[in-house]
């Protein structure tokens, strides 16, 4: 994504990890999000951030239609800000669980719609959403 007038970079690492059981589907993938300082913060403040550490995890399974639906749960910890270098009381520590429904369309194309809400939460996503996206696979073997 791209905020104009955020004045810094994140950056995104993520180490993904799935073990198929016939139907079944286990996935985890722990991440770390790092921000670079603001240096131009309203006025020429300097606002920085401290990373996010993130894991998710998923269970899906799939139908022998091509159908597949999962479970959905994320985890994650730190990101609390500084102005100036003082520190603020907003350390986030949010658990997340989702549901998540893929239609295939054809071989290629399919259509996933999902759903998820704030389980526990300290600071930050204390909210509820609910999504569709198209999808689009390449590549040989799907």
């Amino acid at each position: 994504m791209l905020n104009l007038g955020n004045n810094r970079w994140s950056f995104k690492p993520h180490l993904g990890i799935s073990k198929a059981w016939g139907h079944w589907t286990f996935e985890v993938a722990p991440s770390v999000t790092i921000f670079s300082d603001n240096t131009d913060f309203f006025g020429g403040n300097t606002f920085a951030q401290a990373p996010i550490y993130a894991v998710q995890a998923h269970i899906l399974y799939t139908f022998q239609s091509g159908v597949w639906m999962a479970l959905d749960g994320i985890y994650f910890t730190g990101g609390h800000t500084t102005l100036n270098g003082v520190k603020g009381d907003n350390e986030q520590r949010n658990t997340r669980a989702g549901f998540t429904l893929a239609l295939p369309i054809d071989r290629r194309n399919s259509l996933k719609s999902s759903a998820s809400t704030g389980i526990s939460t300290r600071t930050g996503s204390e909210f509820s959403a609910a999504g569709i996206a198209w999808q689009y696979r390449w590549g040989e073997g799907y």
